[in-house]
């Protein structure tokens, strides 16, 4: 079974404003006040601005970002906590990446966990997911099964595409 996700999180309110500057992007409320934005290539398109893309060394890590997206992120990012978040896994093998901006900068990451590296007790994810205020419930895993990220198993089923 696989599992893949290239989305923002942050709060609900948050990103109903982010929302609204990206016609193709679409809002979906999670658990603990928080929403996301499922990155779909039409979002992607809509925020790369003028397609350069940065190098990693001082930037996000992730390879898909442009200088374009990264502005858009950090401006946001003043209102509150925004994190970008990537997982791709394959029968219990995969990849995660986090990075988080928080008033116009990075303030958590890059962070990211390879294929074949061990898992950590803390994933990137839920460590992002810690950082933008979401905590684990009692009964929980940890905070990416808190705020129910396991409810699809793609960012297309997330934007309702799939």
């Amino acid at each position: 079974m696989s599992y893949e996700l290239q989305a923002l999180i942050g709060t609900l309110e948050l990103l109903r404003v982010a929302a609204a500057e990206v016609p193709a992007a679409r809002v979906v409320a999670l658990a603990q006040g928080m929403a996301l934005i499922p990155v779909t290539s039409g979002v992607l398109a809509a925020l790369q601005g003028d397609g350069s893309v940065l190098k990693p060394v001082g930037g996000s890590g992730f390879g898909w970002h442009s200088d374009g997206f990264e502005l858009r992120l950090a401006a946001w990012s003043k209102a509150g906590p925004i994190a970008c978040v990537e997982a791709e896994y394959y029968g219990g093998s995969g990849t995660q990446r986090a990075v988080v901006w928080e008033n116009g900068r990075i303030v958590l990451g890059p962070l990211a966990v390879g294929e074949f590296e061990p898992a950590p007790t803390d994933t990137p994810i839920s460590l992002a997911l810690r950082r933008i205020g979401v905590r684990t419930e009692e009964g929980r895993v940890d905070e990416f099964d808190s705020v129910g990220l396991g409810a699809y198993r793609s960012t297309g089923g997330w934007a309702g595409i799939d």
